[in-house]
């Protein structure tokens, strides 16, 4: 059974960093392309970032220079490192997995960032 565990999430200042965790459970990681999603209230989900199974990454113009996203394949999980933080990136943040074209979805990580 997949499961995708998001981790990390919290209250940080503007200009504060926080990091994000997200642990998938169940076979296939290393030919999984991995995505970080974000849902703010009364908005859409947008993608934050995605990396291929090669590691090559993707990032929204929005968080580009600020978020860095990773994959550890022998531990299962990707990483987002977000620095900089804007009151515009309050969200709930998803950890997404896409393999063979089927998308599996996270419960989510709330992020708050204060001005």
């Amino acid at each position: 059974q997949v499961q995708l565990v998001e981790s990390g999430g919290g209250l940080v200042q503007a200009g504060g960093s926080l990091g994000l965790s997200c642990l998938v459970t169940g076979t296939g990681f290393g030919i999984s392309t991995m995505g970080w999603y974000r849902q703010a209230p009364g908005k859409q989900r947008e993608m934050v970032a995605d990396i291929s199974t090669s590691g090559s990454t993707k990032y929204a113009e929005s968080v580009k220079g600020r978020f860095t996203m990773s994959r550890d394949n022998a531990k299962n999980t990707v990483y987002l490192q977000m620095n900089s933080l804007k009151p515009e990136d309050t969200a709930v943040y998803y950890c997404n997995r896409r393999i063979f074209g089927r998308d599996y979805w996270g419960r989510g990580t709330q992020v708050t960032v204060s001005s």
